[in-house]
């Protein structure tokens, strides 16, 4: 479990324990045909919901470098404030559409308004089953601007509980069309 140490920049500390792993029940409503169903979720975060790659040539302040065991990346601050929404997004992912991105994960997209400026907010991530609980890996999260793109194409949605119980019983995902 990844717990993020704070980032201090110029004498500012940014807290990110608000990205710490934590545990979460999905419930899915019985339906005429199909019980109530409830799954157990580990939700982990990347610290590319928070930071940045560099752009080729660009001059990086070197203050701004975060890292952790695996990469070095540069510490966004527009990433940070958003990702202060992520817990809650989360939270409510289980009434949530969910699209294949044509690779092993998933996104979603959540309409954001900052200072009366909807954004969308592009969330990815990976699901997987665990021995008692399903994984919730999530990958990157960034708004979709003039530097961030959607390379993906809307495909037919899948909701969120559909996803958790196919995995969670070992069954293949059938990606919408």
């Amino acid at each position: 479990m990844i717990n993020w140490a704070p980032f201090v920049y110029k004498g500012q500390t940014y807290d990110l324990s608000h990205l710490h792993p934590f545990n979460m029940m999905v419930t899915q409503d019985a339906t005429n045909t199909q019980p109530k169903r409830e799954y157990n979720v580990q939700v982990f975060f990347s610290l590319h919901c928070f930071t940045k790659s560099e752009k080729g040539q660009e001059q990086i302040d070197t203050d701004l470098l975060y890292r952790d065991n695996r990469e070095v990346r540069v510490f966004d601050f527009r990433r940070y404030e958003l990702s202060k929404n992520l817990r809650d997004i989360i939270e409510d992912i289980g009434r949530k559409k969910c699209f294949h991105t044509g690779h092993d994960n998933y996104f979603i997209i959540e309409l954001l308004d900052q200072k009366n400026n909807k954004i969308e907010y592009e969330i990815y991530f990976t699901l997987s089953r665990g021995k008692k609980i399903l994984n919730l890996y999530i990958q990157s999260a960034y708004s979709r601007d003039g530097e961030h793109r959607s390379g993906h194409k809307k495909k037919k949605p899948i909701r969120f509980v559909i996803l958790a119980h196919n995995i969670q019983k070992g069954r293949k995902i059938v990606v919408p069309k």
